[in-house]
């Protein structure tokens, strides 16, 4: 578990307001200490903004796996401002890794009766083999990714399964999501 951010590039701007090297430092190591569990942070944008008595802060963090999260808040004080858009970042992290955590979760059924039936083939007639023919085609964009991060992709998607370029294996593969909630990874091999 990654506790703390390496490298993290944050970018502190100002709009109508000088930015001191107190207030740049103060934004940073708060979004540093941000807890890191999910979704990983790749960039941070802090926009300070002061309008009379108003001091404003806005945070866009951008995540791995196509998630950005966005949060402002607005007080009398340009650190209290600070203060409360990184409770919200954070409340909104934790939201999305709640989200994560309850998918993976197994869920308990109990069990299911189910009547037996027994079919005859008097019933059934027989018909003339035809052709399979092609009733809908879509383009789908195959992306280079790690096998984790197709699994959250899938886990965030609706999707049944994800086509994916196999960044360490360099081949196509596809993540599909099975009846007990699993996931199954076809990866081709050539004979």
């Amino acid at each position: 578990m990654q506790t703390a951010n390496v490298n993290l590039p944050i970018k502190v701007t100002g709009r109508h307001v000088s930015i001191t090297p107190a207030i740049k430092d103060y934004a940073v190591k708060k979004i540093e200490c941000l807890h890191l569990d999910y979704p990983r942070i790749i960039e941070a944008v802090v926009i300070l903004d002061v309008e009379k008595y108003r001091h404003s802060a806005e945070i866009i963090l951008i995540c791995g796996n196509h998630i950005s999260i966005e949060a402002s808040a607005e007080t009398d004080d340009m650190y209290g401002s600070i203060d409360q858009v990184i409770s919200k970042i954070a409340r909104q992290m934790r939201k999305y890794k709640t989200k994560i955590m309850r998918q993976h979760r197994p869920r308990s059924q109990g069990i299911r009766h189910v009547e037996e039936q027994v079919l005859s083939i008097d019933g059934f007639e027989e018909h003339e083999e035809s052709e399979p023919t092609v009733i809908h085609s879509e383009r789908y964009p195959v992306k280079p990714m790690y096998v984790d991060e197709a699994v959250l992709q899938l886990e965030m998607s609706s999707r049944q399964f994800v086509v994916f370029l196999n960044a360490k294996s360099e081949k196509v593969n596809v993540l599909y999501r099975r009846k007990s909630q699993d996931f199954g990874l076809i990866e081709p091999v050539f004979a």
